[in-house]
This record gives C-alpha cells, sequence and structure tokens, in this order.
C-alpha cells in the first residue's frame, strides 16, 4: 500500500476518534512530541524502522518510552500501529494528523526564510500581522538559508511574497536585458 494513504487513514482515524472523546489539543501535543522525539531520537527511529526486532518487542518498548508521557488514547494508538506492523509510518501519521488538526481548527500554516535568524520578538510581530490580516490564528516557523543574499521569503499556505534581494537582483537583471533588446 502507498505510504501516503497509509499515513493519512491512521492520521484520520485518530483524529476522528481524538475528536468524539474531545481530546484533540491533548493528542496534537503527543504527536507533536513524538514527531519530535522520532526526529530526534536515532535509536527510536531505528528501533521502528528494524524489521530484525518482533512486533511484540517493539509494542512493549513503545509502551515503555511512552507510558505516563503521551494520553491513553495515543499511547494505545501507537500500540496499534506497532502491531499492524505500521509503525515505520509514525512520523507520515504525525504529521498528516497536525495537517488535519491544522485544516479543523482554521489555522494557516507560514514559513519566513530569511538569510540570518530573526529576533523572536520580530517573529512574533509578524506572525501577529498575518494572524490580523488572514483574521485567524498562523503558525509561522522560520528558516534559514544562508545562500540568500538578504531579504526574506514569506510562505503561507500556497500564497509566496519572495522579498528576497536574489529575486530583486534577477528583476534588475531582466529589466537591464529587456531594455537592451529594444535598443
Amino acid at each position: 500500500m502507498d505510504q501516503s494513504k497509509v499515513t493519512v487513514r491512521y492520521a484520520k482515524a485518530l483524529f476522528s476518534l481524538a475528536k468524539e472523546k474531545q481530546l484533540l489539543d491533548e493528542v496534537k501535543k503527543d504527536m507533536e512530541m513524538i514527531e519530535l522525539l522520532i526526529n530526534e531520537s536515532t535509536d527510536l527511529r531505528l528501533l521502528l524502522e528494524s524489521p530484525v526486532v518482533k512486533t511484540s518487542q517493539k509494542v512493549k518498548l513503545l509502551k515503555m518510552i511512552f507510558e505516563g508521557k503521551v494520553n491513553k488514547l495515543t499511547g494505545d494508538f501507537l500500540g496499534m500501529v506497532a502491531e499492524n506492523k505500521r509503525e515505520i509510518f509514525t512520523p507520515g501519521i504525525c504529521r498528516n494528523f497536525a495537517a488535519l488538526y491544522r485544516k479543523d481548527q482554521g489555522i494557516k500554516l507560514a514559513v519566513i526564510t530569511t538569510a540570518i535568524p530573526l529576533q523572536k520578538e520580530l517573529v512574533t510581530q509578524i506572525q501577529q500581522q498575518l494572524e490580523s490580516d488572514f483574521k485567524t490564528k498562523v503558525e509561522l516557523s522560520q528558516r534559514v538559508n544562508t545562500d540568500m543574499i538578504g531579504g526574506f521569503v514569506l510562505r503561507v499556505d500556497d500564497r509566496q511574497v519572495d522579498a528576497s534581494m536574489a529575486s530583486k537582483l534577477r528583476k534588475v537583471k531582466e529589466e537591464f536585458l529587456q531594455t537592451e533588446i529594444n535598443k
């Protein structure tokens, strides 16, 4: 089965159950923590990906790792995913759950890319301005691209504002070329 279909189906199932039991916010925090832990822990990632470790052992280890740290619903869900031999898809399930949560809550996802890290206060101001402009909550993350000369690229959902120096220089170059051709 296609990986994206698996991750979407499992995420939808967990999302529906969490919403039904009114545990959406708690399960969302759990899923964020689990995804972060998988991304940061090579050992956990190797455990999930290992074809050598038996399913029963994976279930037991996952229970030990997350017991008391996540909601019972989340813990039971992780055990079920491992029992169904789908544990390798856990990071994708976490990402899809987060996307479903944002869609349900009307939250927009925004990314600002700059050449150097922005100060926290400036990021907060940008986030507040975006929330005011879009009249909804915005989750703003920051990326640093040291290849950028300066300026920024702001992406909100499928919209992008490119105010980078590279794009401005490209526009100036195109204008010069156009004036040269027109002469």
